[in-house]
């Protein structure tokens, strides 16, 4: 079956290298909004050119960007993808999928790297430490935080998300599961990524983001009084295909 059109929110910061090969593998008819978040590589004029949308976001912040970006989307269905090719949206259809057909209300992917250099293990261990915090804050069973993630836009926005930094993706995750939503993952190829990374790249990076993230676990847990997903059974983690 072909799946819904949506718009995927790309978030930018000179990822002029990187581009070229994400939006090639945008789906068919899908829109690519490129969100700039002070780019100084051109990243902004090679999107346009590639004819993707460019939003400007000049709040510097991977929640700052991913949060413009859903603003700016107009489609029921949003996706949400990194900007640095280590991840490929082209694997997102069978994410919207999942959500239009009342399977879930949040799809997320659960990256498995191709190699040793796509995922350093210091920002593999942050990730690891950081699900085991959500684990115990939701009783959600995740194995993964991962960029790649598809939800009905409208409900998002009733979400409330209020982080700006590095601790926007986990918001997203924990007051989804306030809000009882169904979550699950998919396993997903994680390729090494162009350029270097500004958020994980280092200890000291990955250091900042799980602190960003412990404040947003540390967070009270207040439903949001937005438009509420389709009626689940209550917060849960489906097991990723594959993963026994």
């Amino acid at each position: 079956m072909i799946p819904p059109t949506a718009d995927v929110v790309l978030p930018c910061l000179d990822e002029a290298t990187a581009l070229p090969w994400v939006l090639s593998r945008i789906p068919a008819g899908w829109r690519a909004i490129v969100v700039d978040n002070g780019s100084t590589d051109g990243s902004a004029a090679i999107a346009a050119d590639l004819g993707a949308v460019v939003v400007r976001e000049p709040r510097r912040g991977f929640g700052a960007a991913c949060h413009a970006g859903l603003e700016a989307a107009g489609a029921e269905f949003v996706c949400f993808c990194d900007c640095d090719a280590s991840l490929d949206p082209a694997l997102l259809p069978a994410f919207v999928r999942e959500v239009a057909d009342g399977r879930c209300e949040l799809v997320l992917g659960r990256r498995r790297p191709e190699s040793a250099a796509a995922w350093p293990p210091h920002a593999r261990a942050g990730n690891l430490a950081v699900a085991r915090m959500l684990r115990r804050r939701t009783g959600l069973r995740l194995r993964d935080l991962g960029p790649l993630r598809a939800a009905r836009r409208e409900a998002l926005l009733g979400l409330g998300l209020t982080d700006r930094r590095s601790g926007y993706p986990l918001e997203m995750v924990v007051r989804a599961a306030d809000a009882g939503w169904r979550v699950t993952e998919r396993d997903v190829p994680y390729r090494r990524r162009a350029g270097r990374s500004k958020v994980t790249g280092t200890w000291r990076g990955t250091w900042h983001a799980v602190n960003d993230m412990r404040g947003v676990l540390a967070a009270p847990a207040d439903p949001p009084a937005g438009p509420p997903a389709d009626p689940p059974a209550g917060p849960r983690a489906t097991e990723p295909a594959g993963a026994r």
